[in-house]
């Protein structure tokens, strides 16, 4: 490059620079390990017909950026009372590159009436946003999530024991932190050379750790909806082929204080069945498929519809329907 601004310095000829990139500007959200590659091109006449040179490649390559939000799932408090409580978060790497992160439940947080025990912390494995004791994986100390991609959010569970004695209208919170295993500290921290492809891993603005409340509260009414299937072939079996009769159970629980107003539990007939008339029971007592005469109501094309009316808490019934496999 000496050599070519030495030998066209004199030139009068107008001199046209550009540059070229060999990979997308660095902007938030770049991937970690990505190679942000820069020539220089310079373009001119030095009399003897249009020349064109490169200077030097320089090459950066993108650190990754540690960051992490935790937040609450339950949009409200959960109802609570003694035994089994589940509180709801989500965890969201949102670094530039894999991270895996630590997580803390603290049940002893400043201002609560009652303090609840921990039993658990657990991933939601098959991502219905539910937990499934036997399914959903339980995460065994020190508690830590597999490695999360960029952008990637899992959502866990905390499993809790209300203890006996509490009272209506009492709340306790529970705190769940998550920390990036690389490491945490202020904005702009430097962990040299444990990032991606031995970069260096720099901690976002988070401080790469979040923390989340879920709230729990005595004296929510709550309502459960539990349903199986149990199937009978034409040949006294349990295979499901056409002519099989499923018949599905509805079991629906009222958990918390006090009671729920106008619970009404509806179920759609399923493509390729058929509804078995006359086969709606609602706590094992026949219910009519017509409306207007009893709590129930069914056919193939409106589904099934029980209506429970008032139910106090501690209560559940039991809906079950047949329908024909096609």
């Amino acid at each position: 490059m000496n050599t070519h601004r030495t030998k066209y310095a004199v030139l009068a000829a107008p001199i046209a620079i550009a540059f070229t990139l060999s990979a997308p500007a660095l902007a938030d959200g770049v991937e970690a390990g990505t190679l942000i590659e820069n020539t220089a091109t310079a373009s001119f006449d030095d009399g003897d017909g249009p020349r064109t040179i490169d200077s030097n490649t320089v090459i950066v390559r993108v650190d990754e950026l540690i960051d992490v939000t935790t937040t609450s799932l339950d949009g409200g408090p959960v109802g609570a009372v003694p035994g089994e409580a589940v509180l709801s978060f989500e965890v969201t790497n949102q670094g530039n590159g894999p991270e895996a992160y630590a997580l803390t439940a603290n049940p002893v947080v400043a201002g609560n009436d009652f303090d609840t025990t921990v039993t658990a912390l657990a991933v939601d494995s098959n991502g219905n946003g539910t937990y499934d004791p036997g399914v959903d994986e339980v995460l065994t100390a020190p508690e830590t999530t597999r490695v999360l991609a960029a952008d990637e959010a899992i959502t866990v569970f905390v499993i809790v024991e209300v203890p006996t004695g509490v009272s209506d209208g009492e709340t306790s919170d529970v705190e769940l932190t998550a920390e990036a295993v690389t490491g945490t500290g202020a904005p702009g921290t430097v962990f040299a050379g444990q990032g991606v492809d031995g970069g260096d891993a720099i901690v976002g603005a988070t401080g790469a750790d979040d923390s989340a409340i879920g709230t729990l509260a005595v004296g929510i009414t709550t309502v459960d909806l539990a349903k199986s299937v149990s199937v009978v072939d034409p040949f006294d079996g349990s295979s499901v082929v056409p002519g099989s009769i499923a018949t599905f159970t509805i079991i629906a629980t009222v958990s918390g204080s006090g009671s729920v107003d106008a619970l009404v539990v509806t179920d759609a007939i399923p493509d390729g069945t058929s509804y078995v008339a006359g086969s709606l029971t609602l706590d094992t007592g026949a219910l009519t498929d017509a409306s207007g005469d009893d709590a129930g109501e069914a056919s193939d094309p409106a589904g099934i519809s029980v209506d429970l009316g008032t139910v106090n808490a501690g209560a559940s019934h039991t809906i079950t329907f047949d329908v024909a496999i096609d």
